[in-house]
């Protein structure tokens, strides 16, 4: 995570959020009275919001859990070329 203090980031403002959004690394603004803040694109807070929900729900865990094991043993489902091409969209 990049770092400035708050009045580099006033002053380049169009610059920081650009670099934020184009690069997808959130920006921390430090303030005078130390109160911080992080700067984050929408897409990438999406996600995050996204994981945090996934990592929460015990139900989603234990699925991911058990497709990893059946996977790791081989013996996990194999979809037909028909359903590969209409996953990849070929």
């Amino acid at each position: 995570m990049n770092i400035v203090n708050v009045d580099q980031f006033r002053k380049n403002i169009k610059h920081f959020v650009e670099q934020v959004i184009s690069q997808h690394i959130p920006l921390k603004v430090k303030s005078h009275n130390g109160e911080d803040f992080v700067i984050i694109s929408a897409e990438d807070w999406e996600r995050e919001q996204e994981t945090l929900y996934i990592l929460q729900n015990n139900h989603l865990m234990q699925q991911i859990y058990d497709s990893i094991k059946t996977h790791t043993q081989g013996n996990g489902y194999l979809p037909t070329d028909e359903e590969l091409d209409e996953i990849t969209g070929i």
